[in-house]
């Protein structure tokens, strides 16, 4: 495939995953109103994707013995962690609230750069962070003493911070130990066990066997239209999981984990617009406002962040914002991807 077609393929599934992922919440939501609770709704979705995947899992069984803590890390943050606290978040605030709070982790990448490992980072990367940040604010309303359940905020800003924990794990669990000689770990084959590990941990916490299995045979309400439950359920493991986690591992390793990254900003886009159509969910002027600076501040941070040597967390930006709400694949390709020459 000449340079050209693999960027033009790699912006259409990155252009994909971004829609397939921005659906997860719009999907989610009428069932938690209908009756399903949020950790059961996550292990639905998780477990129902591990279930898809399992072949895979089969396929990369080595990958257990060759990285268990990088599927043990992407098990428990980037899908048990950041699913959990972002599904518990919508029964609370808007889809499209939470998806952007989640768009803090590129500024908490950053920190734990600058100031934990005590690594440079651009300026224009600070500025980027400082945008979001601001816009942020104006999405939560601060003015008004915040506009949204306080609850809620923490729940998706708890999201946000299961990501900087993945990468952190995996630059020091897992980013170390490659050379030049170590074939990298197949993405596909991480997400799968990544799903498995997920269920597990799911399984404990959300214990389905006190779920009430009975809605999933009724209808949820979505802007005022019944639609059958196992629909959307499908939805949110088929399309707003399986699908949206291939398609963005592959769209890393078509183009780059920054280039990727800015394509997934759309994600909080297409989220906040779904649910405007969908869901009836509403945002004021100043709302939207903000919620156009956040994704510019991430775009800035993503575009002007460092990438030193030692992997992952410092490339992170780019990945993480890839990998929000929640937790997107596109991180993984960042961190599987990069025994290879930089992009």
């Amino acid at each position: 495939m000449h340079a050209s077609q693999a960027r033009s393929a790699g912006l259409g599934l990155a252009l994909g995953s971004a829609f397939a992922f921005g659906g997860s919440g719009v999907a989610a939501k009428p069932l938690i109103e209908a009756g399903l609770d949020p950790l059961h709704v996550v292990w639905l979705r998780v477990a129902g994707a591990a279930l898809v995947m399992l072949p895979v899992a089969w396929r990369h069984r080595h990958l257990v013995r060759e990285r268990p803590v990088l599927l043990a890390g992407f098990g428990l943050f980037a899908v048990a962690g950041v699913q959990a606290f972002y599904f518990a978040s919508l029964s609370r605030i808007p889809v499209g609230v939470a998806l952007l709070i989640e768009y803090l982790a590129p500024a908490l990448v950053l920190g734990w750069v600058r100031f934990v490992q005590r690594r440079p980072v651009t300026r224009a990367a600070a500025a980027g962070v400082v945008l979001a940040v601001g816009g942020l604010a104006c999405v939560v309303e601060v003015w008004a003493g915040l506009g949204f359940d306080a609850i809620g905020l923490l729940l998706a800003l708890g999201a946000a911070c299961c990501q900087v924990g993945y990468f952190v794990l995996s630059d020091q669990g897992a980013g170390h130990g490659d050379t030049a000689d170590t074939d990298p770990p197949h993405p596909v084959g991480v997400i799968a066990y990544g799903l498995l590990v997920g269920t597990v941990v799911l399984t404990v916490v959300a214990r389905p066997w006190g779920m009430d299995w009975s809605v999933l045979g009724g209808s949820a309400d979505m802007g005022g239209h019944g639609v059958p439950a196992w629909l959307l359920l499908g939805w949110i493991v088929l399309l707003a999981t399986v699908l949206a986690y291939v398609t963005g591992v592959v769209s890393v390793r078509l183009l780059s984990p920054q280039v990727a990254g800015v394509v997934a900003c759309l994600e909080a886009v297409i989220a906040t617009v779904l649910a405007w159509v969908l869901l009836g969910e509403h945002l004021s002027a100043p709302q939207l406002v903000g919620g156009g600076v956040v994704l510019i501040g991430a775009f800035i941070a993503q575009s002007s962040a460092p990438r030193p040597p030692s992997g992952p967390v410092a490339s992170g930006p780019g990945a993480t914002a890839a990998v929000a709400a929640p937790a997107h694949a596109t991180a993984v390709g960042s961190e599987l991807s990069r025994p290879q020459p930089p992009s």
